[in-house]
């Protein structure tokens, strides 16, 4: 049986990090987006609450809590801003996640133990210049060289570029196989011949680092690739399960926020000699986001149910994302309407929800991709073949981590 009634420690978790995103990011934020500045300081302070590895058995570092806490922290974060649950989603949801899925043990000690930890931090290079939603036509190649392979090729949009230690990347060991010919490596930062260089101009994120991913004949050592050849598209497709789930649920950070913006306004606006929430049309937006927020907020909680139990969820994080994304793209666009003219101005905080709910529509799988996804599913052209390695439920055994 379902059971989406969050927890003691759910409630908990939502008060900390309320009170953190309160007190550190929306005092600052409008000056951190004007300015195009990542803050890499709430990374830290994020670190000392055990936010950076929340779903991390404790035995690798973590705080070891379920994935349904991932998704608070995430949707907390982005009610202040989407650049810092980003930032989680990236280190946590497709990186630290990963490596807990997919890596040996003596990786999961060298990476995964100090990204738990918040000492190092991680990021993932899948998107190409030339490669989005079509993975296989990605150029960047990876040749073996006995005990090391030389890595060649570039990413682009790759969050946390500058400021992240490891990054999960993808290249093919064999093109001739497609899908099959590509495999996955931590690349350190320091590694002769890798180097970043940021993205400017965004028209949302701002407060967020962006940048791209540079691999001049880079020496990546055997024991850096993760899972085995060929391995390598179906550790990106299960990152990305990941990587979705915590986009989806930040999607409800911002359903959130464009709520509480708009519920403050209606009691300070008036027009035609009443508050503008008695307006039955304005009434109309607020209900859609009230509607729409316990809708996403719903299929984010079934996933994290799902993953807790381990059992694959592809369709349905595909979903969540999908929706979610979507609601709150609309929310944004509905709170600007809500303040009028104001809306459109810096002064209040919606203009900055609209820019960055576009991205969301756009990463991780376009509205596009999803939506094949979801028609697939349900003409019953794609079934979901199980694989090799599977995140661990949750409660997290005790064994997690022993050698």
């Amino acid at each position: 049986m379902y059971d989406f009634s969050p927890s003691q420690e759910h409630g908990s978790v939502r008060a900390l990090v309320r009170a953190f995103v309160d007190r550190e990011i929306m005092p600052n934020i409008r000056a951190w987006d004007e300015a195009h500045h990542f803050e890499t300081g709430i990374l830290h302070k994020l670190a000392d609450l055990g936010m950076m590895g929340v779903c991390i058995p404790e035995a690798y570092g973590g705080a070891g809590m379920d994935y349904n806490t991932l998704a608070i922290v995430c949707e907390e974060l982005e009610r202040g801003d989407t650049a810092f649950r980003t930032a989680v989603s990236v280190h946590t949801g497709l990186n630290s996640m990963t490596m807990l899925q997919w890596g040996s043990e003596a990786q999961k000690q060298k990476f995964l133990v100090p990204q738990a930890k918040g000492e190092k931090i991680g990021a993932f290079g899948l998107t190409e210049p030339d490669a989005g939603s079509d993975v296989a036509g990605m150029n960047s190649m990876a040749v073996f060289k006995g005990d090391h392979y030389v890595l060649s090729g570039s990413k682009i949009w790759i969050s946390l570029s500058d400021v992240a230690d490891h990054f999960l990347v993808f290249a093919y060991t064999d093109r001739n196989l497609r899908h099959k010919g590509i495999s996955a490596f931590v690349v350190e930062r320091g590694m002769p011949g890798f180097s970043t260089r940021p993205i400017h101009g965004k028209l949302g994120i701002r407060a967020g680092n962006t940048g791209e991913l540079i691999f001049d004949d880079v020496r990546v050592p055997v024991e850096n690739r993760i899972g085995e050849e060929g391995e390598g598209f179906k550790i990106a497709m299960s990152a990305l399960d990941n990587g979705r789930f915590t986009v989806a649920a930040g999607a409800c950070g911002t359903i959130m926020a464009c709520l509480e913006a708009s519920l403050a306004y209606c009691e300070q606006r008036e027009t035609f000699g009443k508050k503008i929430g008695e307006h039955q049309l304005v009434q109309q937006m607020i209900a859609k986001m009230a509607a729409n927020l316990e809708i996403s907020r719903l299929l984010v909680a079934k996933v994290g149910w799902l993953k807790n139990r381990g059992v694959r969820n592809t369709r349905e994080t595909s979903l969540a994302k999908w929706v979610s994304c979507d609601a709150a793209f609309e929310a944004a666009s509905d709170a600007i309407q809500v303040h009028g003219a104001y809306g459109y101005s810096s002064e209040y905080p919606v203009e900055r929800y609209l820019r960055n709910a576009k991205a969301p529509v756009i990463y991780e799988g376009t509205r596009e991709i999803h939506t094949i996804m979801q028609a697939e599913y349900a003409l019953g052209y794609r079934q979901d073949a199980a694989l090799r390695a599977m995140l661990p439920a949750w409660p997290f055994a005790h064994s997690e981590g022993e050698a």
